[in-house]
């Protein structure tokens, strides 16, 4: 008898803690198949992380969280037969989320960034810990996680927490679409739960990674958003007749900005051998055309330089150790820090909002002007039979509407920092806040952008023959 085909190997990403990229992060958030493992390079930094603090406990000295208490309670010294029940402690207590459950692809991108943040070998737990978080991941068990409880400071302290209750074998997990205690899909995968030593539950919390998965996954989103702006404001510029004079390269050339010079070549591509441009070339008595039109390699080339920046900023933070202690064996160091701190990334969002909310502004010009006779030369509203039929009149108010949410999530969350935990956290980034609102501000974008590519669509068609 013929015995079993081999298994069919999956595509998997390796972390080693210093190159995950956005795209590769994406990938894992949404393709359940990828296999998420740690490269031999990092098993041993996470080892002789573990092996250094395990050297410092041999020695009885005191390290925050690890033989004392958190936060204010950072001068309450732990007996050593109480130091796990102190981390299984701090998971249960900081679970405090609330709100609507964070999607499966958000959890997946938060567990794949703590993965390679713990695989820097600078948060002193154990290999077994590392890996029971991605064998979770593999397997497709997703912690269900509120989408609120994180001032991005001191790390996404509740987001994470809910995260490492699976560990625990507590808690609710989403496996194979439905929601189910973790304990009883850790029995059917026949894991058991883990105990955690010293440091690990801190490490398991102490980090960035709600904030920057989400925002990161708001921001591949934005970069597919950006494509299709120039894509429809091309298109409204052939319903309009306009000009693509203004995106001539020389006119780039004299104010040198890379992202404008890009974006006007995209739109010149998408523009290519146009037929209706050729049908008034000649004798067209407008000389240039509205800012909305003309201008959209100055808008749109803006939001490639915030794009260029945000992704700088994800990218470091995606690789890097925002734990607190930091233990650093190499330097025989474990110090308190403030890497926890997520300013540069809720800045960085919040930077991505304004940007979102000016392409959706310009958009929503460009609509106007479609759907304006005055402006158009276009019947009303582009509707075949004006009065019997509205057209997209309504359409327009719908992109009103969302531009005016946009134009309240652009205010910033970094700068509103609450003082937390008896005032020992007394300047707080608000990052998990900016993430959100970067993730609803696409998807408003979104809209607008599909509403000025219904509008465009129907004056190019209107055109015809002209194509």
């Amino acid at each position: 008898m013929k015995g079993r085909p081999p298994p069919v190997p999956r595509d998997s990403v390796v972390l080693t803690g210093s190159d995950l990229s956005l795209e590769d992060l994406g990938r894992v958030a949404y393709d359940r198949e990828l296999e998420v493992r740690l490269s031999d390079e990092a098993e041993d930094a996470v080892n002789r992380s573990r092996d250094y603090v395990e050297s410092l406990l041999g020695e009885g000295g005191q390290i925050y969280g690890v033989t004392t208490g958190f936060g204010r309670l950072a001068e309450v010294v732990i007996p050593a037969d109480k130091r796990e029940t102190l981390q299984a402690n701090l998971i249960r207590s900081h679970s405090a989320g609330v709100g609507e459950l964070l999607s499966m692809e958000e959890v997946r991108a938060i567990m794949v960034l703590r993965a390679n943040a713990l695989s820097r070998g600078h948060s002193g737990c154990r290999l077994v810990v590392v890996k029971r978080l991605l064998e979770c991941l593999n397997a497709g068990l997703h912690p269900a996680v509120p989408g609120y409880g994180s001032v991005g400071a001191s790390g996404d302290l509740a987001p994470l927490a809910h995260i490492a209750l699976a560990i625990l074998g507590e808690g609710t997990v989403e496996y194979q679409g439905s929601l189910r205690p973790t304990g009883d899909v850790l029995k059917e995968l026949g894991l058991q739960p883990l105990i955690l030593r010293e440091k690990e539950g801190l490490a398991l919390i102490n980090g960035t990674q709600a904030t920057t998965g989400i925002g990161t996954l708001a921001f591949l989103r934005a970069v597919m958003a950006l494509e299709s702006a120039e894509l429809a404001g091309a298109m409204t510029l052939e319903g309009l007749k306009g000009t693509p004079e203004a995106f001539r390269p020389e006119a780039q050339a004299v104010r040198p900005h890379e992202g404008q010079a890009t974006s006007a070549a995209r739109l010149t591509a998408h523009l290519g051998d146009s037929e209706i441009r050729e049908s008034h070339r000649h004798g067209d008595p407008r000389v240039q055309d509205a800012y909305c039109v003309r201008c959209m390699p100055q808008v749109h080339g803006a939001a490639r330089e915030v794009f260029r920046y945000v992704r700088r900023i994800l990218q470091t933070e995606a690789n890097s150790t925002t734990d607190n202690p930091l233990v650093l064996p190499d330097v025989g160091a474990v110090i308190s820090a403030g890497n926890f701190h997520a300013q540069i990334v809720a800045q960085a969002l919040d930077f991505l909002a304004i940007a979102l909310a000016d392409l959706a502004a310009i958009s929503e010009r460009r609509i106007e002007r479609l759907l304006n006779p005055d402006l158009s030369g276009h019947a009303p509203f582009l509707t075949r039979n004006p009065g019997i039929e509205s057209g997209f009149m309504i359409a327009q108010v719908t992109a009103a509407d969302l531009l005016a949410e946009m134009r309240v999530l652009a205010h910033p969350a970094s700068v509103d920092s609450v003082p937390t935990s008896a005032n020992q956290e007394d300047h707080v980034s608000m990052g998990l806040a900016a993430a959100r609102k970067v993730r609803r501000s696409v998807e408003c974008l979104e809209y607008v952008l599909a509403i000025e590519l219904l509008c465009a669509a129907q004056a190019v068609d209107d055109l015809a023959p002209l194509r």
